[in-house]
This record gives structure tokens, C-alpha cells and sequence, in this order.
């Protein structure tokens, strides 16, 4: 990311949070944080627990993020932040827990007067990581209706033009459903496991074969030590080597939803 880029997050990140911006540059903010983001990005338990306890009025934080240090014009104290600083990780993690759940209702396009009718469905996002010493990322998006139990793959995609909005639309009702989100989100768990078991794994073996080989030169470095005699070095690299390609396969849920739809989003 570049600074600008970073700039422009930091500063909607903080808008959508209520968070005033008092004071700012291209390349710096000022932000007045509001209660709930001090205790969620201050670190200060104590402070809060103390107000909680004494009822004292709360005085959230102010904060200084420098977004590009090298065109400061400015004598400016804060906090830097670039791509991978712990303060824009922390802004990132944040945005994920509170936008990792929604519910959307889509907008009533029905221009006649009738009642429009949304059908529930839960939207989730996936990502599924191998590892070894090589990494390979996939993504999936399935969604499944909640009255039928119809499962797609590509929801995100399928659901990405509709108009969607946070409150239900006048003259619109949505059915009840039958299979309930939690349900629901066991069923498509299911289908991300059953497609990691029918996934091509070669390159699991291809990882076992570089560490045997690896393995092979390292024993050959140390042949004429007997194995009683070897340093702790040795063990410090072997060690080291079956860690880099260990084989992991890690699950990870991005981000999802309930999702109230009026158009039929490709049911197979």
C-alpha cells in the first residue's frame, strides 16, 4: 500500500466509526477517538475499569497517525503507520471484527405497489490456506438459501450487483426461515472440509520430498560424526528444516452474512 492509500483508510476507518478527525494533512491525522474505539485500540483496561468503578466522566483518547513521515512538512508528534506497522495491523484487525458479520436486506425494486417478498440466505467467505515451505491461498464464497437448503458456490459474486442495504425496505417482508443460520453455517463448514479432502494434495508429498532431500544434505555434512557426538547445531537445523515444510492446512472464515434476497441467485 502506498502512503496515500494508507492515508485514505485511516481516515474512513475512522469516519465510519464516529471517530471526529480534528486536525489533517496529506500526510498526518488527528483524530478524536470515541469511547468505544479508545477500548478497543488503547490498550487501557485499567483507565476504563477505574471510570466504570467511580463513575468519573470518561475522557476518550486522542490520537496522531503520520502517514507519510518522509513529506512531513510539519513538526508533528504521532504515530507512524505503513503497510505492516502494528497500528494499521491493529486498524485491519478491527475492521475484520466488525465487519466480519452483516445483515443485508435487498433494496425493493418493485415499482407496482405489491408487497415484496426476500428469501433469507447466509453468505461466507473462506479462505483456506496450504503450507509448507510454499504457500497456496484459495477463496471460496458459498451461500445457501435458508428455506430450501440450495447450496452455490460464487455467492459473493451472484450477490455483488444487487442493491443491498442495512434496514428493510417499505412495503417489503421477509420469510421466516425453516434452517436455521447456525445450521446453516455447519452445512457449508461441511462443504469447505469435504472439498479440502478431495483437493489435490501432491503438494504435500512434493513438501515431504525437498525436506528427505534436505535431510540427505544435512546428514551428509555431518557423516563423520557419529550421531551420540553430533552438536546442538545439528539438531538446531534439522529441527528448523521439518518446521519449514511441515504441511498445514488452515480454514479461516473472512467474513459473511444474512442476506434477504428478492432476486434468485443462481440456485443449481
Amino acid at each position: 500500500m502506498y502512503p496515500q492509500q494508507i492515508h485514505q483508510y485511516v481516515r474512513q476507518f475512522f469516519q465510519e466509526n464516529n471517530c471526529e478527525i480534528l486536525r489533517e494533512s496529506n500526510d498526518f491525522l488527528n483524530v478524536q477517538l470515541t469511547i468505544e474505539m479508545d477500548k478497543r485500540i488503547m490498550n487501557r483496561p485499567f483507565y476504563w475499569k477505574y471510570l466504570e468503578s467511580t463513575g468519573d466522566e470518561p475522557n476518550p483518547a486522542q490520537l496522531t497517525l503520520i502517514t507519510d513521515k518522509n513529506r512531513l512538512t510539519e513538526s508533528i508528534a504521532g504515530e507512524v503507520v505503513h503497510y505492516g506497522s502494528p497500528r494499521l495491523n491493529q486498524l485491519f484487525k478491527v475492521t475484520k471484527e466488525l465487519g466480519s458479520f452483516v445483515q443485508m436486506y435487498e433494496k425493493n425494486v418493485n415499482q407496482s405497489g405489491e408487497q415484496t417478498i426476500l428469501t433469507p440466505w447466509v453468505g461466507v467467505n473462506y479462505k483456506i490456506t496450504y503450507s509448507s515451505d510454499r504457500t497456496k491461498e484459495i477463496l471460496y464464497s458459498l451461500g445457501i438459501n435458508l428455506l430450501t437448503g440450495a447450496i452455490i458456490n460464487g455467492f459473493q459474486e451472484s450477490i455483488s450487483h444487487l442493491n443491498l442495504e442495512s434496514t428493510i425496505a417499505p412495503n417489503t417482508f421477509h420469510v421466516p426461515y425453516i434452517i436455521k443460520p447456525l445450521r446453516a453455517l455447519e452445512r457449508l463448514d461441511a462443504v469447505i472440509e469435504n472439498q479440502i479432502l478431495h483437493d489435490d494434495h501432491t503438494w504435500a508429498e512434493e513438501a515431504k520430498e525437498r525436506l528427505r532431500k534436505d535431510l540427505l544434505v544435512l546428514e551428509y555434512f555431518y557423516r563423520d560424526i557419529d550421531e551420540a557426538n553430533r552438536p546442538e547445531c545439528y539438531e538446531g537445523e534439522k529441527k528448523a528444516m521439518e518446521e519449514q515444510y511441515e504441511t498445514k492446512v488452515k480454514v479461516e472464515v473472512i467474513n459473511g452474512g444474512l442476506f434477504y434476497l428478492q432476486t434468485n441467485v443462481g440456485i443449481q
